[in-house]
């Protein structure tokens, strides 16, 4: 099996080198096309008004100056165009990408391309626990990593659907089951813009989520991972509301 890995924080991220290890344990066949810098919260964007720098840095190892997204096109498109990828790892996130993060997350802008360039994708990410340190913040990671992969893999994968999957941010010991959840949401009231100044005296603005927690539904990702549990989410490329359909139908009936 041919894997090829990508993310979103860089060539020289801890965290691919989670992922590295955990495709090693399922191939021999693994290859790396990863950002030059860091793309968090690129989401699903390619370069269209600038040119794509491709560096080779190792053995079957590439960075690209450019998004996750581009990342993905190059390699299965240019460096593996001689037999393309079985499957895309896109991760191994520093952080979780659970609810909204969906729709910002370059790491799963990687495993969205990968689908729709027709190649099983899987997007991987990893909580980082804010009340304690964890000496190795990637441990859950590289412990569960490669049985939760095998196992999706045996699942299979439709048309335009990828997975995302989130490991808690825990000792490898406490995490408690793995639980395929649905996508969540978070409590926007949370959203904060905290306001600072240069050493000129010129404004600047952080966006972030204030730390305070807030009321999860069950068998979502974000009930999951403050379970401990590894998060298993299928994701549709479809964006389509069917839901709609009649109501939007009606109100142009006469149109």
């Amino acid at each position: 099996m041919r894997i090829l890995l990508t993310n979103d924080d860089g060539i020289h991220a801890e965290g691919l080198e989670a992922l590295e290890q955990i495709a090693r344990e399922l191939t021999d066949d693994v290859w790396i096309v990863a950002p030059e810098t860091d793309q968090s919260g690129a989401s699903h964007s390619i370069s269209l008004s600038d040119p794509l720098r491709l560096r080779e840095i190792g053995d079957k190892r590439f960075a690209v100056r450019g998004t996750p997204s581009d990342c993905v096109i190059m390699g299965v498109r240019h460096v593996l165009a001689d037999k393309r990828p079985d499957l895309i790892l896109s991760g191994v996130n520093r952080g979780q990408n659970v609810a909204e993060d969906v729709t910002y997350s370059g790491t799963i802008a990687g495993a969205i391309e990968g689908t729709l360039l027709g190649v099983p994708s899987i997007a991987l990410s990893q909580n980082y626990d804010r009340i304690r340190a964890i000496a190795d913040p990637y441990a859950t990671s590289r412990a569960y990593g490669a049985d939760v992969v095998r196992r999706i893999v045996s699942a299979g994968f439709s048309p335009d659907r990828l997975v995302n999957v989130n490991f808690p941010g825990c000792e490898v010991e406490e995490v408690t089951g793995v639980e395929v959840a649905r996508q969540g949401k978070r409590d926007q009231n949370l959203l904060e813009i905290e306001a600072r100044s240069d050493g000129r005296g010129n404004p600047y603005f952080w966006i972030l989520f204030g730390r305070a927690q807030s009321k999860v539904e069950d068998g979502t990702d974000l009930a999951a991972i403050r379970a401990r549990k590894i998060s298993v989410t299928p994701l549709s490329i479809d964006l389509t509301d069917h839901a709609m359909f009649d109501g939007l139908r009606a109100a142009f009936a006469d149109r």
